[in-house]
């Protein structure tokens, strides 16, 4: 399986010639050619992780492929059909399994809504948990996109996520917010977290992929 890296916190997951997409947000430039598409992942309603414009364009191309997300994404994309998924589910959309975990986006002011939120786990090997620190209890994770930069996230507790989940590669995403060298710090801090464990650091910047 390929996982391939966008801007901020888009990732496409492309394995046996099928393509999943996930989060394609506001901070992200259009995806261009996909191939095959069999479902899109969003995993809360906040712009820089969908848009009308990346849906209407992945759906104009592949009409009737299922669109899952939590509650929070269904009202707020009530104009398309959003298959609604729970912390617990698992979902089978060839090639690609997905189980969900976390429910709830992290904390970012007392005054700010918490919405929704869920991180997919994908064919056991691949660990996203969207904007939170939902740990995929009991799973070996070979391979963690790891939020870096964000409102709410404090990078003491971003490198106390990674050394909970132990995966044996780690990437930092949801990160444009950030200068080049706050995103390179991040970076290596999330690493230094991974190697506790025996894991490592992949750098991946916007269009790069590595496999699982």
């Amino acid at each position: 399986m390929r996982v391939t890296k966008f801007e901020h916190a888009t990732l496409t997951l492309f394995n046996a010639g099928k393509t999943l997409v996930v989060d394609p947000g506001s901070f992200t430039a259009p995806l261009g050619e996909l191939e095959s598409v069999v479902a899109i992942v969003i995993t809360h309603e906040h712009p820089d992780h969908w848009t009308s414009d990346h849906l209407d364009r992945i759906l104009g191309t592949f009409p009737g492929i299922p669109v899952y997300g939590p509650e929070g994404v269904a009202k707020a994309a009530a104009e398309y059909d959003i298959t609604v998924v729970h912390p617990g589910d698992v979902v089978e959309v060839e090639p690609f399994r997905l189980e969900f975990f976390g429910g709830r986006h992290a904390l970012i002011h007392e005054s700010v809504p918490v919405v929704d939120n869920v991180g997919v786990l994908v064919n056991d090997e691949f660990y996203y948990p969207g904007d939170s620190y939902a740990v995929p209890e009991g799973r070996e994770v070979k391979l963690l996109a790891a939020p870096v930069g964000a409102p709410w996230l404090k990078i003491g507790e971003a490198m106390d996520f990674v050394l909970a989940v132990a995966p044996r590669r780690v990437f930092g995403t949801h990160d444009l917010t950030l200068s080049v060298a706050g995103r390179d710090s991040g970076r290596f801090r999330l690493g230094w977290a991974a190697e506790q464990h025996g894991g490592e650091l992949v750098n991946l910047d916007p269009g790069d992929s590595t496999d699982v």
